[in-house]
């Protein structure tokens, strides 16, 4: 967008819209064509909102959040003021507004000089064409995070951002922008505090995160947004973790994800479009190859092949079935169920001309419309290798178009299928000038609003919402008591009400992209995309070699999300391509094994992990420095790029190897302050041993045996059985298929190699049936504590919601070489069970 900037002066106060006292409500000065108001308003002791809009730059519709009710009762409020300024003090945040020039607003904490955040003078609201634009002072020395997903490395600052979506398929993790999310959130860290900043429009814009220096300005940051005006909201916070947890109240928690989306999800291209053997033959024969293997795998991603036309053109047409390779589609998913497999279908929010619906959408204005009011036809990508035709995109402000798509998806469940699989929804359309519908009952409202009906300036990611939510209310409607699963490769913050899950698209096989995807990880997670995680191998480029491919599992198998899907261009056949299977190279098939076997045994901790982020929105894969904000090594550069280790929940650090031939990692190990007893970290792989905290340290890493996995010592990682298993209370087809129950937990600690000096450790994990929608959760407490001799364990049930585990005793898994006895600190009873096949010793607290 060329820049047209003006920026409005000579504000003054007018009536307030609101009763608020904690509020401002300024305007322009009249000579200017169009005044603009600017408000500023206290809405939660950490969360402030702002717009600044005018007649011809209204607040874009649809927003994607809706304002929250102000909610100040018992909190310390005052105010003062003057003729060009007011200062709100909140709960301990002070937030000054001036306008003698232009409104500028500073965040402190009362009684501080030091800004969290403020905006530029004399700059710091403008119009630009038809859109508008916020600059605010950029701090160096702080980190920025956020905005979805974003190339890594996963610190932003110095760097600039499209806030749009696209179709990247093959990008570069350290160069490709925009990617797949349309999230404008930025996040602003620094060990004094942080600010968010979120837009709440679903328009297209950009974050110049410090990358634009200016003579007369300075360093600073500038948010620009396409078209109309602006809805901000700051929130305060001491940590990134208050921020995210304050995020999530604003715009919605991340929902509920089924026990079975945490363990191992296949997938690849080729099998939906094999003619010979047929599709069906060829993904059973896979389930039976895994089943041989002693591979555990809980569900399968079907490509869109199965919805190939037979005949020409041999096209895509969405909730079809290509009967030659699927003859009998309920009969074959009835198979893979009998594996235990979970199916999730393809689809695509468009329709080729030859889709045998297309004329009825065209007849319902189920399309975007042109300047003739035709729908809007545009060249779409169908099948393999650049197979294409025309056709158009689903207008999901149509109510007849959103109703099509959820009677779709419906089709699709009633014959079996467990989940949705919303792809190439970014919407990335050729004409800004096509027009919507807008009389699905969702976004009826913002036909009587005075804008500009136009998909360009404010709908395109508003139709990666609303296809969400489509898939989401035709799954539910139909099964009340489950939850939907819905995965999408796009997302705004508002998609995360009905998407589960999300992955980073359509990524490359290298060492530097599966370490550059941690740093997506990271921020997406701060996004509030917490069960997220990439294609494992890559989904395009050449196959991995057996090392890549190993390390990039051991990796993946530590995340919340953890699939191998791909489409290998293949020079034999440009539309099947290759697939990466887990057995693929004998020589590290039992290493692969093992692999995903011990992430079935740690679903557990990985599902409590999943909990933890619907209850209190914290992400599972966490940057190095969440909860160790005080150690001054988590702000330099190397750990704030996120790309070499992280943190998986609150009790392991995950390291990787990202070269080929490397055996060893170097892995920073946090330190908390002021803590009298810092007592460390233990080393999960041998030689075991125990290391302190606050120092890089050298882990050794053969590449046939693991990536570096520390154990914080006090942490604890409930565990349970290596294979598929299902849980009581989850009669679901697919479950009922698997044979082991969900019978055996233990738990291992991590105490001090010796004494505790008396402090006791606590770690508490979730539990319910897994597939819910309003689940009884139950939780699970140990408690422990060391002297030289042994360790003192306490266990605590907290089943008052109703739900039983089937699971009754507890084994007590102490750290490789701890040969101390275990005894309960209740007087409950602990008797020695003997030695793992780790060599770990353990002991059973009898029920």
């Amino acid at each position: 967008m060329p820049q047209k900037e003006v920026c409005p002066k000579g504000y003054q106060q007018v009536p307030q819209t609101t009763n608020s006292e904690a509020s401002v409500q300024v305007r322009s000065s009249t000579k200017s064509k169009t005044p603009f108001d600017f408000t500023f308003e206290a809405i939660r002791p950490n969360l402030f909102r702002a717009t600044f809009a005018s007649a011809d730059h209204p607040i874009p519709p649809y927003p994607s959040v809706t304002k929250p009710a102000t909610n100040l009762q018992g909190v310390n409020v005052s105010t003062k003021e003057d003729a060009t300024s007011k200062t709100i003090d909140v709960a301990g945040v002070t937030a000054k507004v001036e306008w003698e020039h232009t409104p500028v607003v500073n965040i402190s904490w009362t009684g501080s000089e030091k800004s969290l955040h403020s905006d530029l003078p004399l700059r710091s609201y403008v119009a630009d064409s038809e859109g508008v634009a916020n600059y605010s002072v950029h701090d160096r020395e702080c980190l920025h995070v956020g905005l979805g997903e974003k190339a890594a490395p996963m610190d932003l600052s110095g760097r600039s951002f499209q806030l749009s979506a696209t179709d990247c398929f093959g990008y570069d993790v350290y160069k490709t922008d925009p990617l797949y999310k349309h999230i404008p959130l930025l996040i602003k860290a620094s060990a004094e505090g942080c600010v968010a900043i979120f837009s709440t429009t679903h328009g297209r814009g950009l974050w110049s995160v410090g990358a634009e220096i200016d003579g007369l300005w300075g360093h600073f940051k500038v948010y620009r947004q396409d078209y109309g005006g602006l809805e901000q909201y700051y929130i305060v916070g001491k940590t990134i973790p208050d921020v995210v947890r304050s995020y999530a109240e604003l715009v919605g928690f991340p929902i509920l994800v089924p026990r079975w989306a945490y363990g191992y999800i296949s997938g690849g291209y080729k099998y939906t479009m094999l003619d010979e053997p047929r599709a069906h033959l060829a993904l059973l024969e896979f389930a039976e190859k895994l089943k041989q293997h002693g591979i555990p795998c809980s569900a399968h991603q079907m490509s869109s092949g199965y919805s190939i036309a037979e005949t020409e053109p041999k096209v895509r047409n969405v909730f079809t079935w290509n009967r030659s390779r699927f003859p009998d589609p309920e009969d074959w998913i009835k198979k893979m169920h009998q594996y235990g497999i979970r199916l999730l279908t393809n689809i695509k929010p468009f329709l080729l001309e030859s889709h045998p619906d297309f004329q009825k959408l065209v007849d319902a204005g189920g399309f975007f419309k042109d300047s003739d009011k035709e729908p809007g036809y545009m060249r779409l990508w169908s099948a393999g290798g650049a197979t294409g035709g025309d056709g158009a995109h689903i207008d999901f402000t149509s109510k007849e178009a959103f109703k099509f798509w959820y009677d779709g998806v419906q089709s699709l469940k009633k014959v079996g299928i467990d989940g949705m699989w919303n792809d190439n929804n970014e919407y990335t359309l050729p004409d800004d000038d096509w027009t919507l519908a807008l009389n699905e009952p969702t976004v009826a409202d913002a036909a009587a609003k005075n804008v500009k009906n136009s998909v360009g300036l404010w709908g395109r990611a508003l139709h990666t919402e609303l296809m969400g939510k489509s898939s989401h209310d035709a799954l539910l409607d139909m099964e009340p008591k489950y939850r939907p699963f819905v995965l999408t490769r796009s997302s705004t913050a508002g998609t995360n009400r009905y998407a589960a899950s999300s992955w980073s698209g359509d990524n490359v096989t290298s060492w530097e992209n599966m370490k550059g995807a941690n740093a997506l990880s990271l921020n997406a997670g701060m996004s509030l995309l917490q069960c997220e995680g990439h294609d494992i191998g890559g989904f395009e480029g050449p196959q991995p070699s057996p090392e890549l491919l190993l390390r990039w599992i051991q990796l993946g198998c530590h995340a919340p999300r953890f699939a191998i899907n791909c489409f290998k261009t293949s020079p034999k056949d440009s539309s099947v391509g290759d697939v990466i299977e887990p057995f693929m190279y004998p020589e590290i098939t039992p290493q692969v094994r093992d692999t995903i076997k011990r992430r079935y045994e740690m679903l557990p901790y990985i599902y409590s992990l999943g909990l933890e982020s619907h209850m209190f929105a914290a992400p599972p894969q966490r940057w190095t420095g969440w909860g160790y904000e005080s150690d001054p090594e988590v702000w330099t550069k190397e750990i704030k790029a996120g790309e070499s280790q992280f943190w998986f929940g609150d009790s392991m650090i995950v390291g990787g190897v990202y070269t080929a031939g490397v055996n060893t990692a170097n892995v920073y190990l946090p330190r908390k302050s002021g803590n009298a007893f810092d007592y460390g970290y233990v080393n999960m792989n041998a030689p075991y041993q125990y290391i302190a905290s606050g120092q890089w340290t050298e882990i050794s890493s053969e590449w046939q045996t693991s990536i570096p996995l520390i154990a914080r010592i006090g942490g604890a990682i409930p565990i349970g059985k290596n294979v598929h298993t299902r849980v009581p209370g989850d009669d679901t087809a697919a479950s009922m298929a698997v044979e082991e129950i969900d019978d055996y937990r233990g738990v291992e600690i991590f105490p001090p190699k010796g004494t505790s000096h008396g402090n006791v450790f606590s770690k508490t994990w979730y539990e319910d049936d897994g597939i819910s929608v309003q689940p009884k959760t139950s939780s699970y407490t140990v408690s422990y504590s060391s002297t030289e001799e042994k360790v003192l364990v306490k266990f605590e049930r907290d089943e008052k919601s109703g739900f039983v585990p089937a699971w009754k005793e507890l084994d007590i898994v102490l750290h490789n070489g701890d040969q101390r006895r275990v005894v309960s600190s209740t007087g409950d009873e602990i008797v020695l069970k003997g030695t793992d096949s780790r060599g770990r010793v353990v002991y059973t607290l009898k029920a």
